[in-house]
């Protein structure tokens, strides 16, 4: 699969408004690669608070929004197994700040498979605005079932 819309989005991930953060994929590969997209607007809830004279998406939203794109990643070539799973976040390291992402801006999410170990995926994270690097981290994830 290499280009899917919303629907497919909300398909893979549990995430709904105002948390999730991923609009588009525009490129995912065999090789363990994933591009999304994330439009940033005005109307983002947390843009009331964070700053109102001066808005700045909270660079952990960044962040959130690439650990989604890696939960995109790894269901989209787990088939149809991934309804049963939740994608968790269970590692962040060498995250580095670089740029602020304001109202406006098209967030650009690539996340690449490093390896998988027992189960937790390892991936290497950027986030860009008109190909400025804003955000970089490695990240960790693991596929774990869902609870009734």
């Amino acid at each position: 699969m290499s280009e899917f819309d919303i629907s497919k989005v909300m398909e893979f991930l549990p995430h709904r408004y105002p948390f999730l953060l991923i609009d588009r994929v525009l490129e995912t590969d065999e090789s363990g690669y994933l591009n999304a997209l994330k439009n940033v607007t005005i109307n983002e809830p947390f843009f009331q608070g964070h700053f109102p004279e001066q808005p700045i998406m909270p660079g952990v939203l960044v962040l959130e929004a690439l650990a989604q794109a890696t939960g995109l990643l790894a269901f989209s070539s787990m088939g149809d197994g991934h309804e049963s799973k939740l994608y968790m976040l269970v590692g962040i390291d060498k995250a580095r700040f670089r740029g602020q992402v304001v109202p406006g801006d098209q967030l650009s999410l690539n996340v690449r498979l490093k390896r998988n170990m027992r189960g937790i995926g390892q991936y290497q994270c950027q986030a860009l605005v008109g190909g400025r690097l804003v955000v970089e981290a490695e990240m960790m994830c693991s596929a774990q079932d869902r609870t009734p």
